[in-house]
């Protein structure tokens, strides 16, 4: 069962590290430049647009010529402060091109966690939508070591599709979709084009991780689903290469993994 979108009011795209970097941990230039265009599209339709990244730490970690991801935590927090001031200026860069503001918000659990912070919060991303911004969201990994333990932002990208009340969660990664065993192990591994709850035999299905640069895998996507299936917000995985493909999720095409049915209408 899978739902058009094309009414899609508010949608919230993460992009992994390995979506938006190469394996070697340099910026993917071109598919950023894609999905600027592909989200500032989305923005011009009438649509409330965020973007959560993941790379900060692998951009930051590559920029200091670092052999891979650190697994320091002082220096996985001095990778981030650099790869998030490297991110942001790229990302500038390429929505400008379209005349597209981007704002930049760094969260932490905390801002998830009180009722005070969490209306704050939440009346960010709407002053922001209401003057046509974008936010691109990150962890704030500089100043907590917890936010570096979000696992690639996976389930940092439905907690904030949980703030900002979305229809829809769109996880880019650099695997198509949940498959019923590791399509890198398994030549017959079947795609599972639709999951209408996470129960225990669909978390057995996942497995591995993304690249040297990045941490998040399939496990941490299928924790970020249950909490969007807890809020009544459908999440859908797909392949990162191509941006385009969110238009093409948006058109109701069958591509990914979807889980849930928004049952979100209303607006706080």
């Amino acid at each position: 069962m899978r739902e058009i979108w094309k009414d899609c009011k508010r949608i919230v795209i993460k992009v992994g590290t390995a979506t938006i970097t190469y394996p070697n941990g340099r910026l993917n230039l071109k598919r950023i430049a894609e999905l600027a265009w592909v989200l500032t599209d989305l923005r011009n339709r009438g649509m409330d647009v965020t973007l959560v990244t993941s790379g900060a730490i692998g951009v930051g970690a590559a920029r200091m010529s670092m052999p891979a991801r650190p697994t320091i935590m002082k220096e996985k927090q001095a990778a981030a402060a650099v790869g998030q001031a490297v991110l942001m200026q790229i990302y500038h860069n390429f929505f400008d091109r379209y005349n597209q503001t981007v704002a930049q918000i760094l969260l932490t659990k905390e801002e998830m966690g009180t009722a005070e912070r969490y209306s704050n919060t939440h009346n960010t991303f709407e002053t922001l939508f209401a003057m046509d911004v974008i936010p691109i969201v990150n962890a704030n990994d500089t100043i907590s070591t917890y936010e570096i333990e979000f696992s690639d932002n996976d389930r940092l990208s439905a907690m904030v599709a949980e703030v900002v009340h979305a229809d829809l969660l769109v996880l880019l990664t650099d695997i198509d979709a949940l498959y019923d065993k590791n399509p890198r192990e398994h030549t017959d591994a079947k795609r599972i084009p639709y999951v209408e709850t996470v129960t225990p035999d669909i978390e057995k299905m996942a497995s591995g991780k993304g690249s040297a640069f990045s941490v998040g895998g399939m496990q941490t996507k299928l924790e970020a689903a249950k909490i969007c299936e807890k809020s009544g917000i459908a999440m859908v995985i797909a392949h990162g290469e191509d941006p385009t493909v969110i238009h093409r999720i948006l058109e109701g095409e069958d591509v990914g993994t979807c889980f849930g049915k928004s049952k979100r209408s209303d607006r706080v």
